[in-house]
């Protein structure tokens, strides 16, 4: 369900590429989707930070960027800073999987068309349902709004 593309030199096992795949099916289940595909790329900060400048006109790197598709099987891609997530988890104590995880969760409901930036806490709301059936450390709304 989920297409890999690590543009990094760090490695991830399999259980850990198996496990946000079923993240992803448990969003996509409680959502009432099914057969839905998303691209997940493992970037460097140079990377991200060119993306981010081209589509955001924001010339600095970030942790996570989301790309939505309409009307196709692919939700979209979701890339994240491999670089930017080792410096957070480490600045707050927790795995770069874990970091990882909760990125590729808000990244994936932003595909869905949750929008924390101009919805009434939905997207908040959801993160932290999914953060917690998976126990997680806090999830990335939480940490910048609350």
């Amino acid at each position: 369900m989920i297409d890999i593309d690590n543009q990094t030199k760090i490695k991830f096992d399999s259980s850990f590429l198996a496990f946000l795949d079923s993240i992803f099916l448990e969003i996509l289940k409680d959502l009432g989707l099914q057969d839905k595909q998303c691209e997940l790329l493992f970037v460097e900060n140079a990377k991200i930070q060119a993306l981010n400048l081209e589509f955001r006109g924001i010339d600095k790197p970030t942790d996570v960027l989301s790309f939505p598709l309409e009307f196709s099987l692919l939700l979209g891609s979701i890339v994240i800073s491999v670089e930017f997530a080792s410096k957070i988890a480490q600045e707050l104590g927790h795995s770069l999987n874990d970091e990882i995880a909760l990125l590729f969760i808000h990244g994936v409901l932003h595909l869905l068309g949750f929008d924390h930036e101009v919805d009434n806490g939905e997207h908040r709301e959801r993160e932290r349902k999914i953060v917690e059936k998976f126990g997680l450390p806090k999830s990335l709304i939480v940490r910048t709004q609350g």
